[in-house]
């Protein structure tokens, strides 16, 4: 037999580690709810170059033959 859950409230945080290495969060949750916490280094840079890479090519798509052969498909 399957066991349904309820479903959890997830809540994202955008924080800065302290000299101390301490992360200190307020949390809407009742003193004493217990919580489970995964932390990780924010690594938002990885899509960075693939973004510019995408935006920087565009000019590819931008060919007069190109185009003559598409139009006519």
């Amino acid at each position: 037999m399957q066991t349904v859950t309820a479903p959890q409230t997830a809540f994202k945080y955008d924080a800065t580690v302290s000299a101390d290495g301490q992360v200190i969060l307020p949390v809407p949750l009742r003193p004493g709810a217990r919580v489970m916490v995964f932390v990780m280094e924010d690594q938002t840079d990885l899509f960075d170059d693939l973004l510019a890479a995408a935006q920087s090519s565009l000019g590819f798509w931008d060919n007069a033959f190109d185009d003559e052969e598409w139009n006519d498909a």
